[in-house]
């Protein structure tokens, strides 16, 4: 393959990329899944910085703010009430948890469908500065929001059942 042919093949590479990482993400959500503490702080350290980004973002774009801080207050109270849904277990020495898949598939099918929706009606072909969408903003705030506060309440769930079983 040519080199000036790699550059074309890059949008199509980085969306199978990112199609792969979310199927592994939401398939992830069903069933029995062990607890590993290190994996979930730094996801909550990548979600973090990824919020600070859509902070700003609201910030500077024209009309997302009130998006961004909807989608972002939807998102906590979702994460909060799904972690109520899930059931923690402390089984041969591990712990490990069953998450409730449907808020987070929703959310995970809600931001996709919009993404998708985005590339068929070319919005994703915009000029530079004016490409940003407050509803896709909203959406991924939501999504942001919602696994952010879903980590975190997890962890204080999960050292809770440490303590009680030592």
């Amino acid at each position: 393959m040519a080199a000036p042919a790699l550059p074309a093949l890059l949008p199509y590479a980085l969306t199978a990329g990112i199609g792969w990482m979310y199927y592994g993400r939401i398939r992830r959500q069903f069933g029995r899944q062990p607890w590993q503490p290190r994996r979930t702080l730094a996801r909550i350290a990548l979600l973090a910085l990824v919020l600070v980004s859509l902070v700003l973002a609201g910030i500077f774009v024209p009309h997302a703010g009130w998006a961004v801080a909807t989608g972002l207050a939807s998102g906590l109270a979702l994460g909060f009430y799904g972690v109520t849904l899930t059931r923690i277990e402390a089984a041969e020495g591990m712990r490990s948890y069953v998450a409730n898949p449907w808020i987070g598939g929703a959310l995970s099918a809600l931001l996709l469908g919009r993404f998708a929706w985005r590339v068929l009606h070319g919005g994703f072909m915009q000029q530079a500065g004016t490409g940003a969408s407050p509803l896709t903003l909203a959406f991924a705030a939501a999504l942001i929001g919602y696994y952010l506060t879903y980590s975190i309440a997890l962890t204080l769930r999960m050292q809770r059942l440490a303590t009680a079983t030592d």
